[in-house]
């Protein structure tokens, strides 16, 4: 939008720029398509922006002819928005709090590229709200205090801008500062300048991998007080023995004994939180070790096999998948790792697994929960673990025969990363779009047990489930 039109939008809505929600509008057009240009949108991609106020992004995003999804915070500013493009299709206005805006029900749409004009008083938690494993973000382009921006693309270790948010967000984006912006081109002018900057996904093989969960806990830990050495803020993580071997356990990462958190490279970090909990790949399965019971048409054993042979000549084994619901009736799912034989990055259960020779259903069940999502034995046990289907073998479940379960638990959960790389609670109406929107998400045995009637029937699947469970608690 013009200066002009700018001032007479704001006059039409009698509205005076609130520093509270940080309204500063961006009236620069061609700034405007030169920063919509960053997000590589074309037609048919799913955009989602943060605080779009008058809709100077906005216009330039829906010129691409991709699908814009705006939150925005103000309602005279929504309402706006709404009379403004009603006759575009491809247009959605949410009037909430981006904080309060639930980033699952974006898979079912995913993946989306994310931009927005960010107020600086909320950006940080912005960022850590929308940019996480949890959110199908393919790319992010967004204006920032320019302070914060170069805190977040150009800040080294051993700097005051060093901090959890360069950390974290650099182990999986590669972050560019993109330009400078003066405070000239907003209406009303900050009193600080601003800067874009971008954010694509590394690759996948970039960086080492490692066990997400302990690497975002030391980072945090590590950086919680400043001015304190690094060994004393991660000790209660180090493997039994490691802080008396501080000295060679740094000096073999590269870095000195009393180093604080700041001076830590992103490789440095990686190294110490695989030193904490080590990230084995070769572990995600054992294809000779494991010993199946082979079955035949009528699930009746007839002999057994290594793992590698039941998958290789397609032999009838038996299988488990376990579905866990919290309170609220959301289904945890979990991301297979990129290291598994079968369906690797795909989604799947909560917790599945193949039956070890000699052992039952209902023993496998429990077993993996414990070995899958690090429960304990007195968890899985007060859980109330019910058996709710089963299926015959086929080619869409791997030749399994599975049996299908149900349990109730509410997290957190602690699983392995040679084995899943990420998961979360899903309400089951996100799962239900999602797997009818983008079914290649998940794995084909997934989409077996979802489609068996307790989870499939319309309207009721979640309110059946959370009364089941009603009254039942986590030990």
């Amino acid at each position: 939008m013009k200066l002009s039109a700018i001032r007479a939008a704001l006059a039409d809505l009698q509205l005076t720029p609130s520093k509270t929600l940080g309204q500063n509008f961006l009236h620069d057009q061609n700034l405007a398509r030169w920063i919509v240009a960053q997000l590589d949108a074309k037609p048919g991609d799913e955009l989602l922006e943060i605080g779009p106020g008058l809709g100077a992004l906005t216009g330039a995003a829906l010129a691409t002819g991709a699908t814009v999804r705006a939150l925005e915070k103000d309602q005279r500013l929504a309402d706006f928005l709404r009379a403004r493009f009603a006759d575009e299709p491809r247009f959605q206005i949410e009037h909430t709090d981006a904080l309060e805006f639930d980033p699952r029900t974006l898979w079912a749409r995913g993946p989306v590229k994310i931009f927005g004009n960010l107020p600086y008083y909320i950006s940080t938690p912005l960022l850590f709200h929308f940019m996480s494993p949890a959110v199908p973000v393919a790319r992010g382009v967004f204006l920032l205090q320019r302070e914060l921006a170069e805190r977040i693309a150009a800040a080294e270790p051993g700097t005051k801008d060093y901090g959890i948010l360069s950390v974290v967000i650099g182990r999986r984006w590669r972050v560019r500062l993109l330009r400078t912006l003066p405070a000239s081109v907003f209406l009303p002018e900050p009193k600080v300048d601003s800067a874009l900057i971008g954010l694509t996904l590394r690759a996948p093989d970039e960086l080492p991998p490692c066990d997400v969960q302990t690497f975002e806990r030391i980072v945090r830990a590590g950086f919680s007080q400043r001015r304190k050495q690094l060994r004393k803020l991660v000790r209660e993580f180090l493997p039994d023995g490691s802080e008396a071997k501080w000295g060679e356990l740094a000096a073999g990462f590269g870095f000195v004994e009393n180093a604080r958190g700041e001076e830590l490279t992103l490789r440095q970090w990686i190294g110490l939180a695989n030193h904490v909990q080590p990230v084995q790949p070769g572990n995600a399965q054992d294809s000779q070790g494991e010993i199946f019971d082979v079955v035949d048409a009528g699930d009746r054993v007839t002999g057994t096999a290594t793992r590698g042979e039941v998958h290789a000549r397609d032999l009838w084994h038996r299988a488990v998948h376990i579905l866990v619901f919290n309170a609220r009736g959301e289904v945890f799912l979990q991301k297979r790792s990129p290291w598994k034989d079968k369906h690797p990055g795909k989604w799947d259960s909560s917790a599945a697994g193949h039956l070890d020779s000699g052992e039952d259903y209902a023993e496998a069940a429990r077993r993996e929960l414990a070995e899958e999502l690090g429960m304990s034995a007195v968890e899985v046990e007060a859980g109330l673990l019910e058996e709710v289907g089963s299926l015959p073998a086929s080619e869409r479940t791997g030749w399994e025969f599975i049996r299908v379960f149900r349990f109730r638990h509410d997290g957190p959960f602690d699983w392995p990363a040679a084995e899943i790389e990420w998961g979360g609670f899903f309400p089951v109406e996100t799962v239900r779009e999602w797997t009818a929107g983008h079914p290649e998400d998940f794995a084909p045995g997934f989409l077996k047990c979802w489609a068996l009637p307790i989870f499939s029937n319309q309207g009721n699947a979640g309110l059946l489930i959370h009364e089941k469970f009603a009254g039942v608690k986590n030990t």
